[in-house]
């Protein structure tokens, strides 16, 4: 992909927000702009449906699910997810957490879905909504000029064409066009990990809202998730360091079956599951991008950042940065005056979610303290509810939840002197009872 700069003017003839993706991210910016009566065109290289792992939402998109006008769709279409449950690799003990429960909790679910169906809808949901989208679309070049943009495309039948927009946002995932091609992308050296997943049928979960959760299993070394897509079907996955997994020689395939066996905590549930869909491998997938926005350019999504997917926050993060993007762009469009000040507040918003994320990624990989601590759940001072509000997708902004969360992560690292909270050791045992008493909801 080639960037350039142009001076002069462009056609009259423009949309008002060209978008790069078609993900999450792509799709609900594209709604969004559009219902505001703007001109729109999304550019996805793919043909939707395509797989894609992400599977399980947070609450706090729910509002904005509401406000695309898709909640009714999801409501008849995809599995609940009342919360989740984290469980000890060693058998010894579970907590359970409920998104009811959280600290002021708005929702009590969120959903499960399987990407492939969900991103196809949010996007021809977009496309019902006036947005224009041409799937199989690539973007060769992009050319800036003071007063807008222009994308040199190519479709899959090599016909070539050229998209020219006043404003442009990049949600074109871990790609990250313009994030590369600025140099602006950033990894993070001690979340290098690598994951191996795949989907199956007839995993055994519990009866009613319980078989809704989402399931982890923290080893020492590894954690399992997984996630119920449908009545039968589930996505289950393990996650690693890079260096971990390369030195077992193995391929993706013959590394999930060797992990699955060796995680008593998983014999129950896998005894008679069946794998349905190839096993996909991930790696190296945690980055930042170190700027958001330029004059005619907003980052959203995955091109502006991922955080490890422990805690479930890719769409959430992708659909509110994409919420915001598209807000802030419909200002600008009616006033130029504003952007300097509405892309900065822009990237502020979306860069302080991601460093919540962020500090919770790190005191969940720092050591076996933040599972101590999180599986020995207590009321005092609400820090339990306050955590499950964080795990819920709420941003922390309330200085009643941040003070609680600080006072979480100081045990979690007062853990490492002194035991607070019992020891764990996290080394899967073959005689370990198959399933844990749990420790308590946490509430």
């Amino acid at each position: 992909m080639e960037l350039c700069y142009l001076e002069g003017p462009m056609s009259s003839e423009m949309y008002d927000v060209a978008i790069i993706g078609g993900g999450p991210a792509g799709s609900t910016a594209a709604t969004l702009l559009a219902r505001a009566g703007r001109r729109v065109v999304v550019l996805e290289r793919e043909k939707f449906p395509r797989f894609h792992i992400g599977e399980s939402l947070l609450p706090f998109s729910m509002k904005t699910f509401d406000r695309l006008g898709v909640r009714e769709t999801m409501d008849r279409t995809y599995m609940p997810k009342h919360g989740g449950e984290i469980m000890a690799a060693c058998g010894t003990t579970s907590a359970k957490f409920y998104f009811k429960d959280g600290f002021e909790s708005q929702q009590d679910r969120a959903y499960q879905v399987t990407r492939s169906d969900f991103d196809k809808m949010l996007l021809d949901h977009s496309r019902a909504n006036g947005a224009e989208v041409r799937e199989e679309t690539t973007v060769q070049k992009i050319s800036f000029a003071p007063e807008s943009v222009r994308l040199e495309i190519e479709e899959r039948d090599g016909t070539k064409g050229t998209v020219e927009a006043r404003y442009l946002i990049d949600c074109s995932g871990r790609q990250t066009t313009l994030g590369n091609f600025f140099k602006l992308k950033k990894s993070y050296d001690h979340l290098q990990k690598f994951s191996v997943f795949a989907h199956y049928e007839n995993v055994a979960r519990p009866e009613g809202i319980d078989g809704t959760l989402i399931r982890m299993v923290r080893g020492l070394d590894r954690w399992f998730w997984l996630i119920p897509l449908t009545p039968t079907r589930m996505s289950v996955g393990v996650v690693m360091d890079t260096a971990t997994f390369r030195a077992l020689k193995l391929s993706p395939e013959e590394a999930l079956e060797k992990f699955i066996e060796e995680q008593p905590m998983l014999d129950e549930p896998m005894a008679k599951a069946e794998r349905v869909s190839p096993v996909y491998s991930a790696g190296d997938y945690s980055y930042r991008v170190g700027k958001l926005f330029g004059d005619r350019w907003l980052l959203a999504g995955d091109a502006a950042g991922f955080i490890d997917p422990v805690f479930s926050s890719g769409v959430f993060l992708a659909v509110m940065s994409a919420e915001k993007a598209a807000d802030t762009l419909h200002e600008v469009l009616r006033d130029e005056s504003l952007k300097p000040r509405l892309f900065r507040e822009y990237s502020r918003r979306v860069n302080r979610v991601m460093d919540l994320y962020l500090r919770f990624v790190n005191s969940w990989y720092s050591g076996k303290g933040f599972t101590e601590v999180f599986l020995n759940p207590t009321e005092a001072l609400q820090l339990a509810p306050a955590i499950n509000a964080v795990l819920a997708g709420n941003e922390g902004s309330r200085f009643a939840i941040r003070w609680r969360m600080w006072v979480f992560y100081f045990f979690v690292h007062a853990q490492r002197f002194i035991a607070f909270s019992p020891r764990l050791s996290l080394i899967p045992k073959r005689n370990a009872p198959n399933t844990p008493e749990p420790a308590g909801a946490l509430s």
